[in-house]
């Protein structure tokens, strides 16, 4: 195991991820504005238990801790985001100096102790003041999400070379316009579609403000993905799977990649026509550095009768009595490979980085320590599919695991622990897992 940063080469970039929300806390200190996600997990009955990221992993007065904690691991590379709430507490108007000097804080000192900060603008947690005006559904989402990237750049960007738009489009548009299972928790197709089209919009118009306003930045943006198989190779169900896929991996790349969406192979889809407007098609292509693949599982689909337009359904990983993590998600590895191939095969994007991949399973303290043999075995499985894929010629440059420390994790609370440093959320003790020393040596090549 110990040549793996070898084989990977000198300039390959190892890091960790993480998103406000999730791990900062304070959600109403410093001036800073409710977000769409303070107001889901407020809500009883949103998520498990009725668990909130109103302390989360107080990462806003721990912070320093934390960021030294990553440079004794000697990981040299910090993916976090930026909560726009804290900086313009109504999205829009005036802009919270605190919630500036709060990220300035983070900036120097990462540069200070020789990290490099990976920022993402946009993961999720929208300000509610302009949920109230509509959030993604309105078109006027592009303007306000562009005054916050000029604002975002303007303050941070002589000392921030690292920059990714939007953090899963698919995830925060699908779960939060269509299903409802996230903030803010509409549903339907034509709310998703509206979203749709306008975060497909800012993805594009993200990378040309950045680029505007700072030449040599290292612009990207980052897309969950599965690798979809069908159930059985009966047409029905390839038929099946191959609508999913459409759905799930292609609806945000393709127009990034200045092909349109992919509506001739959805029908679905062709609703979103009703939201486009004359000139848009053009403005939905941008020529990112990186694209960032933030891949876990794959999924297996079957044909369905009963869901209308997709007529799909995923087979669940327990049904199949494979190996499962406490996402309930399969343990599959060579699906990360399998995405790097498939994203690695659009012409227009230069670099891949894996902005997220990582693994929730129950851990556990004794005598002080975490030893968690599962996610190490799980990141030197999925590390090694991404070293094949590299091998085959795949133009992947970095990886970054999620998560550094465990965290809020959306609507299922604080059950799944992704770190690589386990949290005590009652006495905010931080403890370095099994797996935390195992990514400290890969990385180092020892």
């Amino acid at each position: 195991m110990g040549n793996t940063k070898n084989e990977f080469g000198p300039d390959f970039i190892w890091g960790v991820s993480t998103a406000a929300y999730q791990i900062e806390g304070a959600w109403n200190t410093d001036g800073k504005g409710k977000s769409i996600w303070d107001a889901f997990s407020n809500t009883k009955g949103k998520t498990f238990l009725g668990q909130n990221g109103n302390i989360a992993c107080d990462f806003y007065h721990h912070w320093e801790q934390d960021i030294r904690l990553m440079a004794q691991l000697k990981i040299p590379n910090f993916r976090f985001s930026l909560s726009w709430s804290r900086i313009i507490p109504n999205g829009t108007g005036n802009v919270n100096p605190l919630g500036i000097e709060f990220y300035n804080r983070i900036i120097d000192f990462c540069l200070e102790i020789g990290i490099e900060p990976w920022i993402s603008l946009y993961h999720w947690d929208l300000p509610q003041a302009l949920e109230n005006k509509g959030g993604w559904t309105n078109r006027d989402i592009i303007g306000w999400f562009g005054d916050y990237v000029e604002l975002c750049v303007r303050y941070f960007g002589d000392r921030v070379k690292h920059w990714m738009v939007l953090n899963e489009p698919m995830v925060f548009t699908g779960a939060g316009y269509f299903l409802g299972i996230h903030a803010p928790g509409r549903k339907g197709l034509n709310s998703f579609l509206a979203a749709a089209h306008h975060a497909a919009m800012c993805q594009a118009e993200g990378g040309r403000i950045i680029r505007s306003l700072q030449a040599k930045a290292h612009i990207g943006t980052t897309f969950s993905c599965s690798s979809i198989h069908p159930y059985s190779n009966a047409k029905h169900d390839v038929a099946a799977a191959f609508r999913v896929d459409v759905l799930l991996n292609r609806m945000f790349v393709e127009p990034l990649a200045g092909l349109g969406y992919p509506l001739q192979d959805l029908k679905l889809l062709r609703r979103i026509e009703t939201f486009i407007k004359d000139g848009d098609e053009v403005k939905l292509r941008f020529d990112m550095d990186f694209i960032g693949v933030q891949n876990y599982t794959r999924e297996i689909i079957a044909f369905s009768g009963i869901t209308p337009k997709l007529w799909a359904k995923v087979i669940k990983a327990k049904k199949r009595k494979v190996e499962t993590t406490e996402m309930n998600w399969e343990v599959y590895p060579e699906s990360i490979y399998e995405m790097l191939k498939k994203f690695n095969a659009y012409k227009n994007f230069k670099e891949i980085i894996v902005t997220e991949n990582g693994v929730a399973f129950p851990d556990a303290v004794v005598d002080g320590k975490v030893h968690d043999e599962r996610r190490i075995n799980f990141l030197d499985k999925y590390t090694k599919q991404v070293l094949r894929a590299k091998n085959e010629g795949v133009n992947v440059s970095g990886y970054f695991v999620w998560s550094f420390t465990d965290n809020f994790e959306w609507a299922e609370g604080y059950k799944p622990r992704f770190g690589l440093v386990y949290v005590d959320f009652d006495t905010q003790e931080r403890i370095v897992k099994s797996s935390g020393q195992w990514f400290s040596k890969l990385i180092q090549g020892i």
